[in-house]
């Protein structure tokens, strides 16, 4: 469960487009519970702000300037003092950008289109703060299937998967396919309460920091097919 907070959620804004910011800024101000603290044109300046800066979620742009969305966010996740890392959305203007898997791996925790409806966004922004991922929508789903199935054939390594019991094999297979926590409650009959303790437990044997991470390892292990609905 997450605690309450004593301050509104703080935003940082990496978009080297002026109105795209501005847009995004005048959605996120709008509503009690978050702020935007940082706005950046560039990766580079976001890493340089973000040093003195603590901010809860990044809204990362992928193609820019001196420095694209991925290396800034391996910087910023790199930089965060332990415990205190923020939460990445990408946001790309096409669905199947291979640019946004890449910055998922550097430690993103989903995507979101820019065109996206504005609650939608505030609902992405609240979804990563609270530990989950932006990967339910089907587009995201086929763009990690895409993305994870592209490199070079290869024996799949399935010895990461050794330490999970059956049941939190089911639950990777069902965060794989997109389930929300409820989701799954409701597969696996059991209290939503349940799936979020094994939620934990599944992100812990796997090293995983959040549920996109715990994802693409189901898709590399074979556990989850490309395309699996």
């Amino acid at each position: 469960m997450t605690e309450p907070l004593d301050h509104p959620l703080r935003i940082a804004l990496v978009d080297d487009q002026p109105l795209v910011r501005a847009g995004f800024a005048m959605v996120i101000d709008s509503q009690q519970d978050m702020e935007v603290v940082v706005q950046a044109a560039d990766g580079a300046a976001a890493v340089d702000q973000l040093r003195a800066r603590t901010v809860d979620v990044v809204l990362m742009d992928v193609r820019m300037p001196r420095m694209d969305g991925i290396e800034a966010t391996e910087k910023i996740l790199a930089q965060a003092p332990e415990g205190r890392a923020p939460r990445v959305v990408v946001l790309t203007t096409f669905d199947l950008d291979e640019y946004v898997v890449a910055a998922i791996r550097a430690g993103a925790s989903g995507f979101l289109l820019k065109d996206a409806q504005p609650e939608d966004l505030l609902g992405a922004i609240r979804t990563v703060h609270r530990g989950d991922a932006v990967i339910a929508p089907s587009a995201t789903r086929r763009l990690l299937a895409r993305v994870v199935a592209a490199p070079e054939p290869q024996q799949k390594d399935t010895s990461v998967l050794d330490e999970l019991t059956d049941r939190e094999r089911e639950v990777l297979t069902l965060m794989g396919r997109g389930f929300s926590n409820q989701e799954i409650a409701a597969e696996l009959f059991v209290a939503e309460a349940t799936v979020k303790t094994h939620v934990g437990r599944v992100l812990a044997k796997l090293g995983a920091r959040d549920r996109v991470q715990a994802v693409i390892i189901a898709f590399e292990t074979g556990l989850v097919a490309p395309g699996a609905d």
